[in-house]
């Protein structure tokens, strides 16, 4: 039923991009195809028996970002980073045009448009052993009269229509931050965290703009990524791929001014305890305490964990970055000899003596 309700939505986007009526058709597009991810990521948690559907305080359906991440780490049909920012893409152009408005120039639309068609088949059969075109007829996916562009040439076309827009006695700025806010949407890409576009960052962008910024200075993230065409005709198939980039770096300061910073969403990037985290790694909380010390997960690092301070209270709290470091190496570890180690002993106990570790791979050191 979810993957029915799927394969509806995306033939209602690619019908919108098809279609002669320009009247919301953008929202349109965009609305379907981010229903057309949610309903087939959930559909594919439920044929692989995840039991994490439902979030277990509001007894909900979960959002699209967390079905995004718990398919990240679903074996079998694991969603590679560069897929899950194909549709984080499309979620925060969605957001941005559902709660406000946005400027997608049609170019952009087309690549993202193409990219979640290959990643939709993609997915389809790597989960349910189907293709896209035992459902939709090939003629029927979106077409352009333009061969699809790099995503590079792409973004650096947009970024020089914005400087224009934003000249001065040109009053176009509306337009030019409605451009902007689907720039910062592609940034998701790279960045889980960027899919939550704030007016803070769209006006952090049009000073750097404002300042003849170069792109690479305001948009940094969007250095490292490209894209990939294969195909032609009704058969082009698009993905998005990382490269090597220019660095980022991260400031701590809010008053700083750097038109590359984005705001974080703290509580939504660490959203595990250390209970939830165990189970979702398969690991006994007994010993899942032991094996994060032995990773150094417990760092507050902002990385793998986050320490939210209300009054008093303290809680630490974990990313998907955790849960993907403990189960990477769960194959690799002695976890008895981790917990041997690392546990806290009453203080008339002694601790045992274990002999040395004679598995392959093994990298737990008791002493």
């Amino acid at each position: 039923m979810l993957r029915a309700k799927a394969l509806a939505s995306l033939r209602t986007g690619i019908t919108a991009f098809n279609g002669l009526d320009g009247d919301g058709r953008i929202t349109t597009v965009l609305l379907s195809f981010q229903h057309a991810f949610e309903m087939l990521l959930k559909g594919i948690l439920e044929a692989k028996g995840d039991k994490g559907v439902f979030d277990k305080r509001s007894k909900r359906s979960i959002s699209l970002e967390a079905a995004i991440n718990r398919c990240q780490n679903l074996e079998g049909v694991r969603v590679t980073d560069d897929e899950a920012g194909t549709i984080r893409v499309i979620d925060a152009l969605r957001d941005a045009e559902q709660h406000w408005h946005l400027v997608v120039e049609e170019g952009l639309l087309y690549l993202n448009a193409r990219a979640a068609v290959t990643l939709f088949d993609d997915l389809l059969h790597r989960a349910f052993g189907q293709r896209l075109a035992e459902h939709i007829p090939v003629r029927v996916l979106p077409i352009s009269a333009q061969p699809p562009q790099g995503l590079d040439l792409l973004v650096d076309e947009e970024y020089q229509r914005i400087a224009d827009l934003l000249k001065p006695g040109r009053r176009a700025t509306a337009e030019a931050k409605a451009r902007i806010r689907t720039l910062l949407a592609t940034e998701s890409l790279t960045d889980p965290d960027a899919a939550a576009i704030s007016e803070a960052d769209v006006g952090r962008v049009t000073r750097g703009i404002r300042d003849s910024k170069t792109r690479a200075q305001v948009f940094p993230k969007l250095t490292g990524v490209a894209s990939t065409t294969a195909g032609e005709g009704l058969t082009v198939e698009v993905r998005f791929v990382k490269k090597d980039g220019l660095p980022v770096t991260y400031i701590a300061d809010a008053d700083t001014d750097a038109a590359a910073v984005r705001t974080v969403d703290l509580e939504k990037k660490f959203h595990m305890g250390a209970y939830d985290l165990a189970d979702r790694a398969g690991v006994p909380r007994g010993k899942a305490t032991a094996l994060r010390r032995h990773l150094g997960l417990d760092t507050n690092d902002d990385h793998f964990s986050h320490r939210f301070v209300f009054g008093n209270s303290k809680h630490l709290r974990y990313s998907d970055n955790s849960l993907r470091a403990m189960k990477e190496v769960l194959e690799k570890v002695d976890l008895a000899r981790i917990h041997s180690s690392h546990r806290t002993l009453p203080y008339n106990k002694t601790a045992q003596t274990l002999p040395p570790c004679s598995q392959p791979g093994c990298v737990a050191n008791p002493s």
